[in-house]
């Protein structure tokens, strides 16, 4: 092998090595922002749940002293 295609060889893997990492940067920058997303849509269900679970509570409490009188 000469040493031309050696530096070829050598310049084609730096170059597939850059392009992977950069596409790799860019996945991990939209999963990122796709967590961000899911947090933000788990954070409103787990509010409205809450806001369910004190409502039924209260609820409850008027059953039991309607009950008691």
């Amino acid at each position: 092998m000469e040493w031309s295609q050696f530096m070829i060889l050598i310049l084609a893997f730096v170059g597939l090595f850059t392009w992977n990492r950069s596409e790799t940067r860019s996945d991990i920058r939209h999963m990122d922002s796709k967590i961000d997303a899911n947090r933000e849509l788990i954070r409103e269900i787990h509010n409205v749940i809450q806001m369910e679970m004190k409502d039924f509570h209260n609820r409850l409490c008027e059953i039991e002293r309607a009950r008691s009188k």
